[in-house]
């Protein structure tokens, strides 16, 4: 449905409101510039953020990202918050079926000039050392059913005790690399048969570990702060929960699409299934799903402690510290002011990362006078960003996750080959180690939105600021 069709109106910089009509029970609210709109009219995401505004218990608005698209049930650069205590639902298509997808960035001790002449042995390396493709192994093999069962109670706590890292990694991850309230005992059997043997890895689709080089400085206090001067070289992994994470979220929407007539829950899309926070189903739902978060901060620890091997074997001893690790597919239960007063929400953010303000409490103590690293992503040959979270920040402090689709992989193959792309990407100067060239081709930088424009305005709508921006050197897909 067309901005026209919905009433889409500006409020504000780089802010659109669509006002409550029908089932709507707060309005909507899109985060973009007029560069943007002709991509986000090209689906069905406005009509998404419609829908969402019709969830029990929404409070304030149903919010989109600068990089918003069509997804499933939410769409993706969605943001919505309900009521715990009066009602509110918690909606699987709000998280997403990568649960805990998200982002993490290594910062080097190395520069450019330091790394250029070996940057192919690096990503050789990298390659070897990092599981990648549909369905492939993990760094730390099979596991158990105790093994596991700690893995999605601890998080990434497991990980370092079992000499995966340090303590300063956990201090520098969201949650402190473990969310609370776990419940292993609602993982399906088949969750955890698919993820049993996926522990440290990359997977495909769209997930990816790059070497990046720091190529512009926005704010040089906030930059020195979080170690990213000029032609620093860092890390940026890129994944999530892998097969146990997809599996949690089918269990649950079949659930509660089962369940909702007896709470007389109507939603407009089914895939908007959903069950009250305080609920049997909803309580199971927030377990799995916070298992299957901490098996997320697993995996991107176990291939933090990959890529530092990996730099080690090439150029000897070096110091790849933790920025931030923080992830865009989560509900989670967090107090806000709304409307006056105090409340616990569920806030579901999916392709929505934090951006949590300087002087929270949530924040370590390195980076509490700052605001949180926001970690921006591009699109595969293009620059990613670092952002920070500042005070007043609207949408339950959130912020975009990346650069947003416009292309389907189906149409993106159809335009490119795998083969081709990769020469281009050499051509350019940016080393890839591809898993799969179908892969490479459905992740064409052409596929998504201009990363620039995305990031330009979340810094207009005052989603967060612009501290750095990275160019890729190497790149390891699925």
């Amino acid at each position: 449905m067309t901005a026209t069709a919905l009433g889409l109106e500006a409020v504000g910089p780089a802010q659109w409101r669509i006002a409550p009509t029908g089932a709507m029970r707060v309005p909507g609210v899109v985060f973009a510039s007029a560069e943007l709109f002709p991509a986000i009219e090209g689906d069905q995401s406005l009509r998404q953020v419609a829908d969402v505004a019709s969830l029990p218990g929404v409070v304030e608005a149903s919010y989109a990202m600068p990089d918003m698209h069509w997804g499933y049930g939410f769409p993706i650069g969605g943001v919505a918050a309900t009521d715990v205590e009066a009602g509110g639902v918690v909606s699987p298509g709000g998280v997403g079926f990568d649960i805990s997808c998200g982002v993490r960035v290594l910062v080097s001790d190395l520069e450019r000039g330091d790394v250029s002449p070996r940057l192919g042995r690096i990503m050789d390396r990298l390659a070897e050392v990092v599981p990648c493709g549909l369905g492939r192994g993990g760094v730390w093999g099979a596991r158990s059913d105790e093994d596991l069962d700690e893995i999605l109670v601890r998080g990434a706590e497991a990980a370092v005790e079992a000499g995966f890292g340090d303590a300063a990694d956990l201090t520098h991850c969201e949650d402190g690399g473990r969310l609370a309230g776990a419940a292993p005992d609602h993982v399906s059997a088949r969750a955890r048969e698919r993820g049993r043997g996926q522990v440290g890895s990359l997977g495909s689709g769209n997930h990816f570990l790059e070497v990046q080089v720091v190529d512009r400085v926005f704010d040089t206090a906030r930059a020195e702060a979080f170690g990213l001067t000029p032609d620093r070289v860092c890390v940026m992994i890129h994944t999530g929960s892998r097969g146990l994470g997809h599996q949690v979220c089918a269990d649950h929407v079949h659930v509660m699409e089962r369940s909702m007539g007896r709470y007389g829950i109507a939603v407009p899309d089914r895939q908007l299934a959903c069950a009250p926070v305080r609920s049997p189903e909803g309580e199971a739902y927030m377990g799995a799903m916070t298992a299957a978060a901490n098996y997320g901060r697993v995996n991107r620890q176990l291939l933090t402690h990959a890529s530092r091997r990996a730099f080690e074997a090439v150029c000897g001893r070096v110091d790849l510290r933790l920025l931030y690790d923080v992830s865009h597919n989560l509900a989670k239960l967090e107090d806000h002011v709304v409307s006056g007063s105090r409340r616990l929400l569920c806030v579901h953010r999916k392709g929505a990362t934090r951006a949590l303000p300087p002087g929270h409490a949530e924040l370590p103590a390195a980076l509490r006078g700052w605001g949180q690293p926001v970690l921006v992503p591009g699109s595969m040959g293009t620059a990613s960003y670092v952002l920070s979270g500042i005070e007043g920040g609207p949408a339950f402090n959130s912020c975009c996750h990346g650069a947003g689709r416009t292309m389907s992989r189906h149409a993106a193959k159809r335009q490119v080959r795998g083969d081709e792309l990769a020469r281009r990407l050499e051509a350019g100067g940016i080393r890839v180690r591809a898993h799969s060239m179908r892969g490479l081709a459905e992740e064409a930088p052409f596929a998504y939105k201009d990363v620039d424009a995305v990031v330009a305005a979340c810094e207009e709508a005052g989603l967060a600021h612009v501290v750095a921006r990275v160019t890729p050197l190497g790149v390891v897909k699925g």
